[in-house]
């Protein structure tokens, strides 16, 4: 992920959850409250350094029919920016 990405997912994100140094399943339960308290549409940035995001952001979007808008890799964290869905 460049950093011109990273400006960009930064700007876009309406609620930012930093789940640095949460392992499985923390990261998840608190990107659940998150989602709660968003409005759909809204756009959330997931950072976290558990590699097991890498498998359980993108099927927690897919279970719940949000959508995973992108997702990588950014100064050493797994970055994932989300819609919630409507």
């Amino acid at each position: 992920m460049s950093e011109l990405d990273w400006a960009e997912l930064q700007a876009q994100a309406k609620h930012t959850l930093d789940a640095s140094g949460l392992f499985c399943p923390e990261p998840v339960m608190l990107l659940h409250n998150v989602v709660r308290d968003a409005a759909p549409g809204d756009k959330i940035l997931v950072l976290a350094t558990d590699p097991s995001t890498v498998r359980d952001i993108p099927k927690f979007c897919q279970f719940l029919s949000h959508l995973l808008i992108a997702s990588g890799e950014h100064d050493g964290k797994y970055c994932y920016l989300l819609a919630k869905a409507s």
